[in-house]
């Protein structure tokens, strides 16, 4: 099965990081930005680079950019080149159409005009800075919706050498452990009786409120 193919629209930091890091995976990846010397600095870190101004559907239609399986549209402060551009793209048929949004009202009316996807890199980098904040303890924090998300949460001294059904996850906080990395071992189907180690990860889903809970309870130890 061959590779996807991505085409990344916008280098700004966040684009450029995108491209450069699709690259490294060993995609095929367009980089596009209206900015030439944007283009000449990112030419060397991905498969192809071309200047043009994407609010201009011949110019994308020229590019080919119908073909690509994903476009990534990371414009930065220019909603309305943002907006334009998400449309544009929608007309042509691109399969698979994701977009950076500044705010919430962007992101509504990127998602009422075809985006399959609308991320918001500032917010998620603040929430995982903000719960990194909270608990040392903490080594990720994934959003799943507006109100469940997954933590990584490094073993806290007081559960070293409990087991699951000891410290009781579920009924303290109604959250649920669903796997824990030991090492480079992934164990997905934890039992109750299961002891955990120093430098054990716990993966653990649930409501924010309630991971919030766990969070500043692991915290203060």
């Amino acid at each position: 099965m061959a590779k996807k193919q991505f085409a990344v629209i916008g280098m700004g930091r966040f684009g450029s990081s995108v491209a450069g890091a699709l690259t490294n995976l060993g995609f095929e990846v367009l980089a596009i930005d209206r900015d030439e010397q944007k283009i000449q600095d990112i030419a060397d870190q991905v498969t192809h680079a071309v200047s043009a101004d994407t609010t201009d559907e011949d110019a994308l239609r020229a590019i080919g950019v119908r073909n690509f399986d994903v476009v990534v549209v990371a414009i930065g402060a220019d909603i309305q080149a943002s907006i334009l551009t998400t449309l544009i793209l929608k007309d042509l048929g691109v399969p698979r159409l994701i977009v950076k949004a500044q705010n919430e009202l962007h992101g509504k009316v990127l998602g009422k005009i075809g985006a399959d996807k609308v991320i918001y890199p500032e917010r998620d980098m603040g929430l995982r800075v903000a719960h990194h904040l909270i608990s040392p303890n903490i080594l990720d924090f994934i959003e799943l919706s507006d109100d469940y998300s997954i933590v990584e949460l490094k073993a806290p001294t007081q559960a070293v050498g409990r087991n699951l059904k000891q410290l009781d996850i579920r009924a303290k906080f109604k959250c649920n452990v669903l796997a824990i990395k030991s090492g480079d071992h992934m164990n997905i189907s934890p039992y109750a009786e299961d002891i955990i180690r120093e430098q054990d990860i716990l993966v653990i889903v649930g409501k924010n409120e309630d991971l919030s809970r766990l969070e500043i309870e692991f915290a203060e130890g």
